[in-house]
């Protein structure tokens, strides 16, 4: 599994700890990290709506397949990725959250609050929920008897929001150009991006953003 961690600048300063613990977990696991979000507060600038974009980005070019977010509460960045197709976003406070979310939404996303109650023995709640998020199976169900149900839902939800929006890149093209320049200005999304997307329209879409 490829995992894409993103920290905007409010809590720019603490993605060098975030990265150690879920860096721990993924090596463990045979995942590969990017860091593509800002790694301490003089790095390319972040808000938690650039995140959103550039998540969607990411997640929909399949260039990885889970995203690592947050922000000071974590509501902002829960609300802008969810904002998007494709992006099936939970919130996470602890490893029960982290375990079910995978189990019963079986979503492509987490979002964490890293200011709110982030206090002695942060690191380990965070690897902690890192641990229950990337390990084993997910969409098992919970409890097992409702698997059925639990997978049925996920899938119906899904569709309401395909129904409901535009199609992704129609979107992207509705937004302010300044907006997707900024989010997409960071050197390691590029890198990210770039050699691992899946999706030719997206990659000609990001470089003329760029270009």
């Amino acid at each position: 599994m490829q995992i894409a961690l993103m920290n905007e600048f409010s809590q720019a300063a603490k993605n060098p700890m975030i990265l150690k613990e879920l860096q721990g977990v993924a090596n463990q696991q045979g995942h590969q990290v990017f860091n593509v979000g800002m790694n301490g507060d003089d790095d390319h600038r972040l808000t938690y709506i650039h995140l959103g974009i550039i998540a969607s980005l990411l997640l929909n070019s399949k260039a990885v397949d889970f995203v690592i977010a947050g922000c000071g509460t974590g509501q902002g960045a829960l609300m802008s990725l969810n904002a998007y197709p494709g992006v099936v976003c939970g919130y996470c406070i602890d490893p029960a959250d982290a375990y079910l979310f995978a189990q019963i939404n079986n979503g492509n996303a987490l979002a964490i609050p890293f200011a709110k109650g982030f206090g002695w023995g942060a690191e380990l709640n965070l690897r902690y929920i890192f641990e229950k998020a990337f390990t084993g199976d997910t969409g098992l169900g919970y409890p097992p008897e409702r698997r059925d149900s639990q997978v049925a839902n996920a899938g119906i939800l899904n569709r309401v929001k395909q129904a409901t929006g535009k199609a992704y890149l129609d979107g992207l093209k509705a937004l302010d150009p300044e907006l997707v320049k900024t989010a997409v200005g960071g050197e390691r999304f590029q890198q990210c991006f770039f050699e691992n997307c899946q999706d030719a329209q997206l990659t000609d879409f990001v470089n003329r953003v760029l270009n």
